[in-house]
């Protein structure tokens, strides 16, 4: 369902959060299927030719097909796809298989459901609508390099569960437990400013829930700022993965050759199971 005012932005949002999934276990991205439910009472039909044209502006980017679809009459306005991907066996990458040391990297920044919940709220302002824009239409591509790298031993990519959610399933599919360094996460522009207005999306609250009691937190850390964050939903979120210590000089290499220069240092670090699933350092 839409995030954005803008159907041809919701329609590069929707494509590149769809392609991310095939990215984020190392995969190509070959082609893809939409369907498109439109409220055909409520919102003119130009409006869902520009959905369909911010897709295709986006699996251009990707290098990529829109083959086909099926559109109906519905009472809300949703727009999804289904990417088919291609990948040699041996690079797939999975969200259960990291090591005890292996450093962790997060490719974007953390805030996007806030960011979003502020628009929806309508005080979002003007300098931080591109911000959050850009970065939802941003392809996670660099997933298919680190696919290739055998130090890259787990991967998966933040979405709906925030970052705490995500990495608790790496953590107890690899049965190992993590330290993030809160000092060292990513956080976009204007975010901190809209948690002090207690702009929060009420998905922070039910991610909290679950994982409140699989996390701890290291004396000095800012738990009520970390408590809106680390739960926080995002739209077509960085990528999330592992990589053994012999590789890192190599990921941050690749890192910097990608534009990704502000995320070549690690987050935090896999370590062997313990009574938590994730321990918030200050580092």
């Amino acid at each position: 369902m839409p995030i954005v005012d803008d159907a041809f932005d919701f329609g590069r949002i929707a494509s590149a959060n769809a392609i991310s999934d095939v990215y984020a276990m190392g995969g190509q991205p070959l082609l893809a299927i939409a369907i498109l439910g439109w409220p055909v009472d409520k919102l003119p039909a130009v409006l869902a030719q520009r959905v369909l044209e911010g897709s295709r502006n986006i699996f251009a980017t990707a290098g990529i097909t829109l083959v086909g679809g099926h559109s109906i009459e519905s009472d809300e306005t949703i727009f999804g796809l289904a990417v088919t991907g291609i990948i040699d066996i041996k690079n797939l990458k999975n969200n259960n298989t990291a090591k005890a040391g292996d450093y962790l990297f997060l490719t974007k920044p953390l805030g996007m459901g806030i960011l979003s919940t502020a628009q929806k709220r309508n005080v979002l302002k003007a300098e931080h609508l591109p911000v959050m824009i850009n970065q939802l239409i941003q392809l996670n591509k660099i997933g298919e390099t680190l696919g290739k790298i055998e130090g890259v031993t787990a991967m998966t990519d933040v979405t709906g569960f925030g970052i705490l959610g995500h990495l608790i399933e790496m953590t107890e599919g690899s049965n190992l437990s993590a330290e993030i360094y809160y000092s060292q996460l990513p956080i976009a522009e204007g975010v901190k400013e809209y948690l002090a207005q207690r702009i929060i999306p009420d998905a922070t609250y039910r991610n909290w829930n679950s994982y409140s009691a699989k996390t701890g937190f290291e004396k000095g850390v800012n738990v009520m700022e970390a408590f809106n964050l680390l739960p926080d939903p995002q739209t077509n979120g960085g990528l999330l993965f592992a990589v053994d210590e012999s590789a890192v000089k190599e990921v941050q290499l690749l890192l910097k050759e990608n534009k990704l220069e502000n995320f070549t240092e690690p987050i935090g670090r896999m370590i062997n199971a313990s009574d938590k699933a994730i321990f918030v350092k200050n580092k």
